[in-house]
């Protein structure tokens, strides 16, 4: 291995851990519509059957798709699922502004190009297809679905963003005079909040894994992401009503980053007829990373669940592999 290559799980290099965990995972780098240079990974399983179904997965914000994040679709891999996902703009290995967001709508058209190339495909035809979303990438997964409604068949929805969390919510007037300012200098890395990453893990000794990421970006917030973020959000508040995908939502009654009596909300409010609700008392933001790992299984075992009754069945037993 490479003196610049680390990762999350420790000194085995990328391509031998893939091999450990029995699967076929790539990257490479998809040029948007709008030119953006982005970096794609997949996470396949390495049998040769077809897989039990494509899931399009996105990250949160300051996060990436090639640190913790990988943990979730090695292990749906694992459980016969084809996975992708992209480092969106301002994320990771891929083009902009580090963590800066200008349009979120825009980024919705980056993933809808992304996603539809992989459908192409001719040997994923037919296979059904699910949103997956952690945080931020839950929002912009409702995002897609109202861009693209008849483009998936579910979503796996975790911990998302549909409102942010008033603990770290900048107050007014604070935030007045963050939006008048942030017409100015969007990129300012200025918004006061709390280290989210404090406030998203459980367990103590996974949070130096975390902050090991290289990728991770731990500055301030920039104002152009943040009004942004408070935009997408406030107007998703005001749609639940019009979420007609069949979805599974899972929040941790803990969560301090985004708020899960939204989630709550939005199952009741949705139109959707096959809709799910999971809420786990004492569970944080992360829930897929930061909790001991029973609670990790838990979850996991929940998601995979839901989809296999929506891929018409399949083995129920759910092997975590944390």
């Amino acid at each position: 291995m490479s003196d610049t290559e680390i990762n999350f799980w420790g000194d085995t290099s990328e391509e031998d851990y893939y091999n450990l965990k029995g699967i076929i995972g790539s990257k490479s780098f998809f040029t948007s519509p709008r030119g953006l240079k982005l970096f794609t990974r997949s996470w396949l399983p390495s049998s040769p059957s077809p897989p039990r179904g494509l899931i399009f997965m996105v990250h949160g914000y300051g996060n990436d798709v090639s640190w913790t994040f990988q943990s979730t679709p090695i292990f749906l891999a694992q459980m016969g699922f084809a996975c992708f996902a992209l480092d969106i703009e301002g994320h990771g290995r891929s083009d902009g502004v580090r963590a800066y967001v200008p349009s979120v709508d825009l980024v919705v058209d980056d993933l809808v190009s992304f996603f539809d190339s992989i459908k192409q495909n001719p040997k994923y035809q037919g296979l059904p297809r699910f949103l997956f979303g952690e945080s931020m990438g839950g929002a912009i997964c409702l995002l897609i679905h109202f861009a693209d409604p008849s483009g998936f068949d579910g979503a796996v929805l975790v911990a998302p963003m549909c409102k942010i969390s008033d603990e770290v919510r900048p107050e007014w007037p604070i935030d007045q005079f963050l939006i008048t300012i942030s017409r100015f200098v969007p990129t300012w890395a200025i918004v006061p909040t709390e280290d989210l990453l404090e406030k998203s893990i459980k367990v103590e000794e996974k949070k130096p894994i975390a902050r090991r990421n290289p990728m991770r970006y731990s500055e301030k917030p920039r104002l152009g992401t943040v009004m942004e973020l408070l935009r997408v959000t406030d107007y998703l508040g005001k749609k639940l009503k019009d979420v007609s995908i069949p979805f599974i939502v899972l929040h941790g009654t803990a969560d301090a980053v985004t708020d899960p009596e939204v989630s709550r909300e939005l199952y009741v409010n949705a139109k959707s007829e096959d809709k799910e609700l999971k809420i786990y008392g004492g569970m944080m933001h992360s829930m897929l990373f930061g909790e001991p790992d029973e609670n990790i299984e838990k979850v996991r075992k929940d998601i995979v669940s839901w989809l296999n009754d929506r891929c018409g069945g399949g083995d129920d037993q759910v092997q975590a592999q944390v």
